[in-house]
C-alpha cells in the first residue's frame, strides 16, 4: 500500500503562503509575490498530479472498485465515544480528481494573475487572497467528514468575500461582497441544521460511515418524521440547501452575477473549478445517502438543478456584460451536473449519471476558466465590458481568438471538444430516468449554443469599432494559460471517466448514443447559425426581435426582476413590517419597561435614604413615634 502521508502538504503549502504574502508581502518588489504563490501552486499541482497517478493507475484496485483512503487524520474535538471531529485527507476518486482540478485552475489563474493585475494596488494582498482560497477548496474537498467540509466550506464563503471585494474602493464590489456572504451564509444554516440532524441519529460525521452503503447506521432514525417526511429526507435537503447556496442554484443563485466585481482572474477561479462546484461535490459525497435513504430528496435535486439549467440559460441570451453572460452560462452549466446527480442510480451502468455529472465538472473546469480568461483577455485590450462596445478583435488578438473559439465549441457540445462527451453522458442519464428532464437538458443545449455564440460573433467579428486605443494581444504570461486550457478542453472529454469515477468505484462499459448525440449536435449546431445570422455582420434585426418578444424580453433582460423582489421581501416586508415593528416594540416596551422598574427603585431608595440622615432627634422621634403607635395599637386590642 502506497504511504499519502505527503499529500497533508497539498492544502498546507497555500496556508503557508497565505501567511508569507498576508504577512510580508507588502515589502516584497514588483511580481515577486506573484511569483512567489505561483511557485507555491506549481509545487502542490505536481503532488496532486502524482497522486492521481498512484491512486488511479498504480495503487488502485479496478476489479474490486477504487476504494477510499484516508491518508492522514487526527483527532480535534471529541463529543462522545462514537462523536469525533477528525481533521485529515480522504482520497477517493472523486476527491482526488478534485485535487487535479483546483491545482490546475488555480495555478493557471496564479500565472495569468501575475501579467493582468500587474501594477494593481494591493497586488500583495490579491495572491495571498488567492492561496486562502486554494487553501479553503483543497481542505473542503479532502475532509474525511462532513463537519471538516463545513469548516472549510465556510472558510472558502470568508475567502472568496475577500476575493469578489478585492476593489474595496468601489461600492458595487463592497456590495457584491456583502451579498455574496450573505446569501450563502442563509443557505449554510441550512446545511449546519442538516449535518446535525444526521450526527444526532447516526452519532457520526466520518464519510466513510455514513457513505458505506449497507444503511445500518441509519436505522436508528426509524420512522422519526417531521409534516410526513422522514428526518433524514429533511436532514438531507438542509444539507442540499447549503450546496445550492454555495453553487447559486435557484433560488440561490442572485449572488453569483454580481459577484463579477471582482477581478477577472476571480471570476475564473470561483466560477469554473472551485466555489461554484463545492455544491455538486457536497451532493456527489453524500450520493450513498441521498440514493439509499431519501430518493425523493435526490429527484429534488434533478428538478432543482434543471430548472436551474434553463433558468439561467434564457437570462444569458439577453445579457450584454460579457461577464455576467459567462457567469449565467455558469449557472446553467451547474444545473446540469446537478441534474445528472438527481437522474443518476447507484452502480454499473445505472450510475451513469453520477459519473456524467463528475465528467461535466471535470470538463466544464477547462473550458469555463478558458472562457473568464480569455474574457479578462479581451477586458484588458479594450477596457470595456460590455458586447455593444466590441467587436472584430479577432484581428488583434490572434491568440485570444483562437483559444477562445476552442472554448466556444467547447461548450456549446461540439464533436471531439470535451463539452460534447460530458453533455452527451448527462443527456443520456437524464433520457433514462426522466423524459421532462431530458427535453429540457436538450432545449438548454440549443439555447447555450445560441447566447454563447451570440458572445462570440459580437466579440470577434460583428461591426467594427473605433476604440480609443487599439486593441493589442495579452503579453505571454497571459495567454500562456489560455493555450494550456485551450489544449485541455480539447484533451480533457477523452479521460475514460467511466474507468476511473463511478457511483461505486467499479468501472462500467460506455459508448456513444447516437439517438441522443446527433439531435444534441444538431440543435447546437442551429442555435450557432442562428447566432451567426444575427450576430456575425451588423444587423438591425437583433433590436427588432427584441421589440417584437415585448415584456418577455424586459423580464428577461432585468433577470426576471429576482434582484427587486430579494429587495422588496427584505426591505418592505422584513425590515418595514417586520423588524421596525420588532425595533418599536424593544424600545418602547421592553426598554420601557426596565426603565420603569430602574426608575421606581430610585426614587424609592431616595425617600428611604432619608430614614438613615445620622440625626439622633430625627431617630428618637421615630422611635417614640413608634412606640406610641404600638400601645394606642395594643389598647385597641384589649378593648
Amino acid at each position: 500500500m502506497t504511504n499519502y502521508a505527503y499529500t497533508i502538504w497539498i492544502p498546507l503549502i497555500p496556508v503557508f503562503m497565505f501567511l508569507i504574502l498576508g504577512l510580508f508581502g507588502m515589502k516584497m518588489k514588483g511580481s515577486l509575490a506573484g511569483i512567489l504563490g505561483t511557485l507555491g501552486l506549481l509545487t502542490i499541482t505536481v503532488l496532486s498530479y502524482f497522486t492521481a497517478y498512484l491512486y488511479f493507475f498504480k495503487t488502485g484496485e479496478p476489479e474490486g472498485g477504487f476504494q477510499a483512503i484516508t491518508a492522514y487524520n487526527i483527532e480535534w474535538l471529541a463529543f462522545t465515544d462514537t462523536l469525533r471531529i477528525h481533521m485529515g485527507v480522504l482520497l477517493d476518486p472523486i476527491s482526488v480528481m478534485m485535487l487535479v482540478v483546483i491545482t490546475t485552475v488555480s495555478l493557471m489563474v496564479h500565472i495569468y494573475s501575475i501579467g493582468y493585475m500587474k501594477g494593481e494596488q494591493g497586488f500583495q494582498r490579491f495572491f495571498a487572497f488567492l492561496s486562502l482560497f486554494t487553501f479553503s477548496m483543497l481542505g473542503l474537498v479532502i475532509a474525511t467528514n462532513i463537519f471538516q467540509m463545513y469548516i472549510f466550506w465556510e472558510l472558502v464563503g470568508v475567502s472568496s468575500f475577500l476575493l469578489i471585494g478585492f476593489y474595496y474602493q468601489k461600492p458595487s464590489a463592497v456590495a457584491a461582497s456583502k451579498k455574496a456572504f450573505i446569501v450563502t451564509r442563509f443557505a449554510d444554516f441550512g446545511f449546519l441544521v442538516g449535518i446535525l440532524i444526521v450526527s444526532y441519529f447516526t452519532g457520526t460525521f466520518d464519510f466513510d460511515l455514513l457513505t458505506s452503503g449497507d444503511g445500518n447506521i441509519f436505522q436508528t432514525i426509524g420512522a422519526a418524521s417531521f409534516m410526513g417526511v422522514s428526518a433524514i429526507t429533511w436532514a438531507l435537503l438542509l444539507i442540499f440547501m447549503g450546496g445550492a447556496g454555495k453553487s447559486a442554484l435557484f433560488p440561490f443563485h442572485i449572488w453569483l452575477p454580481d459577484a463579477m466585481e471582482g477581478p477577472t482572474p476571480v471570476s475564473a477561479l470561483i466560477h469554473a473549478a472551485t466555489m461554484v462546484v463545492a455544491g455538486v461535490y457536497l451532493v456527489a459525497r453524500m450520493f450513498v445517502v441521498f440514493h439509499f435513504q431519501a430518493p425523493g430528496a435526490l429527484e429534488v435535486v434533478g428538478y432543482v438543478g434543471a430548472f436551474t439549467s434553463l433558468f439561467a440559460a434564457v437570462i444569458a441570451c439577453t445579457q450584454f456584460d460579457i461577464k455576467r453572460i459567462l457567469a449565467f452560462s455558469t449557472l446553467s452549466q451547474i444545473g446540469y451536473m446537478i441534474l445528472a446527480l438527481g437522474v443518476s442510480e447507484y452502480g454499473d451502468e445505472a450510475g451513469v449519471g453520477y459519473m456524467a455529472s463528475m465528467f461535466h465538472l471535470f470538463t466544464h473546469a477547462m473550458f469555463k476558466a478558458l472562457l473568464f480568461l480569455g474574457a479578462g483577455s479581451i477586458i484588458h485590450a479594450v477596457h470595456n465590458n460590455d458586447l455593444r462596445n466590441m467587436g472584430n478583435l479577432r484581428k488583434y488578438m490572434p491568440i485570444t481568438f483562437i483559444t477562445f473559439a476552442i472554448a466556444w465549441l467547447a461548450i456549446c457540445g461540439i464533436p471531439p471538444f470535451a463539452g460534447f462527451w460530458s453533455k452527451d453522458e448527462i443527456l443520456v442519464a437524464a433520457f433514462e430516468k426522466n423524459k421532462l428532464i431530458f427535453f429540457s437538458s436538450v432545449f438548454v443545449a440549443g439555447l447555450t449554443a445560441f447566447y454563447m455564440s451570440r458572445l462570440f460573433f459580437s466579440v470577434f467579428f460583428g461591426k467594427k469599432q473605433h476604440y480609443h486605443h487599439e486593441p493589442h494581444e495579452s503579453p505571454l504570461v497571459m495567454t500562456f494559460p489560455l493555450m494550456f486550457l485551450a489544449l485541455a478542453s480539447i484533451v480533457a472529454g477523452f479521460v475514460p471517466f467511466h474507468d476511473l469515477i463511478t457511483s461505486d468505484g467499479k468501472s462500467f462499459e460506455t459508448h456513444l448514443n447516437y439517438s441522443i448525440a446527433i439531435p444534441s449536435v444538431a440543435i447546437a449546431v442551429l442555435g450557432m447559425f442562428i447566432a451567426f445570422l444575427l450576430y456575425y455582420k451588423e444587423s438591425k434585426v437583433p433590436d427588432k426581435i427584441s421589440k417584437s418578444l415585448g415584456i418577455f424580453y424586459t423580464a428577461t433582460l432585468n433577470k426576471f426582476y429576482f434582484d427587486e423582489i430579494y429587495l422588496f421581501v427584505t426591505r418592505k416586508i422584513l425590515f418595514n413590517c417586520v423588524s421596525q415593528p420588532i425595533a418599536w416594540f424593544d424600545r418602547h416596551v421592553i426598554d420601557g419597561f426596565m426603565n420603569s422598574i430602574a426608575w421606581a427603585i430610585q426614587k424609592s431608595s431616595f425617600k428611604m435614604r432619608d430614614l438613615q440622615s445620622g440625626q439622633v432627634q430625627q431617630y428618637a422621634f421615630v422611635f417614640v413615634s413608634g412606640a406610641i403607635i404600638l400601645v394606642l395599637c395594643f389598647a385597641y386590642w384589649l378593648n
